[in-house]
């Protein structure tokens, strides 16, 4: 898989610190407003996690269906299956970390500012070039970073009642979301056709419900489940190519224009959360 490119991924992390020195910033002075003269080093916390999430069904279209140059790879007519041109399927089992810093406004409130990165995570599905039944599998690899600036309540803190040792909580985020394609191969039953792969920073959001229980003095242990929409993933412009299985042409060179698919998973979250 091919790495992110680094002035982007350089910039994308300059942002997301000056966000997170803004909103440390923004927290301390929330706390002072409410009468703290000092905060307590305990209302600040660093935590991390790792997540295994899945996509719902995704549908890889193109960006515009009438392009010619470069030309688009569906196009704007429908399959033998009556639905547009298209290749349909799901990303698997997207693994992850992820690392968050936070601040306890009040004995509610939660402010975090997080990172999260998917190594690699792997789309599987078909297109509807020909009838069904006939082989056209098509397969992308994708890896993502996000950031996101995210509020949670500590449920207790609303007077209701512990869950025995647990303490639930529910939450919600905003942010933004880098995701890089390497090359989408298509196999026909004679033919592969390979698009190039591409990148795309897009708006994302989540929502969070869990459990927090302590698990000493300074360390809770958190399980959640998490929705999140992380934008658009995006197939790259420039050359592709078809290539013949039996080598009996050589690979015909394709101009293509992006396609792309909109990217939400859901999925459970373990993290270790340590006040300081």
């Amino acid at each position: 898989m091919s790495p992110f490119h680094s002035s982007s991924l350089r910039s994308l992390l300059h942002a997301v610190t000056a966000a997170t020195v803004s909103f440390m910033l923004s927290a301390t002075a929330a706390a002072a407003d409410t009468g703290t003269a000092a905060a307590d080093s305990r209302d600040y916390y660093l935590r991390a996690g790792v997540t295994l999430e899945r996509s719902r069904d995704v549908r890889f279209l193109d960006r515009d269906c009438s392009s010619e140059t470069p030309a688009a790879l569906y196009g704007c007519g429908d399959g033998p299956d009556g639905t547009p041109l298209q290749s349909r399927g799901g990303f698997d089992t997207m693994p992850g970390f992820e690392l968050g810093l936070g601040f306890r406004a009040s004995p509610l409130l939660r402010l975090e500012a997080g990172l999260a990165y998917r190594p690699t995570f792997s789309f599987q599905g078909e297109a509807n070039f020909l009838e069904r039944g006939r082989r056209q599998e098509v397969s992308v690899d994708a890896s993502s970073i996000s950031a996101m600036l995210a509020a949670y309540l500590d449920l207790p803190g609303l007077g209701m009642p512990r869950l025995g040792p647990f303490s639930p909580f529910v939450g919600g985020g905003i942010g933004v979301s880098r995701i890089e394609t390497d090359e989408t191969h298509m196999e026909f039953p004679r033919t592969r056709t390979i698009v190039p792969g591409g990148h795309r920073t897009d708006f994302a959001w989540m929502l969070v419900a869990g459990l927090a229980v302590s698990a000493g003095e300074r360390t809770t242990l958190e399980l959640a489940w998490r929705y999140a929409d992380f934008g658009t993933v995006e197939t790259g412009r420039g050359t592709g190519r078809v290539v013949w299985r039996d080598a009996s042409r050589e690979p015909l060179p394709l101009d293509l224009a992006e396609t792309r698919a909109s990217l939400a998973s859901h999925g459970l979250h373990l993290s270790l959360r340590y006040a300081f």
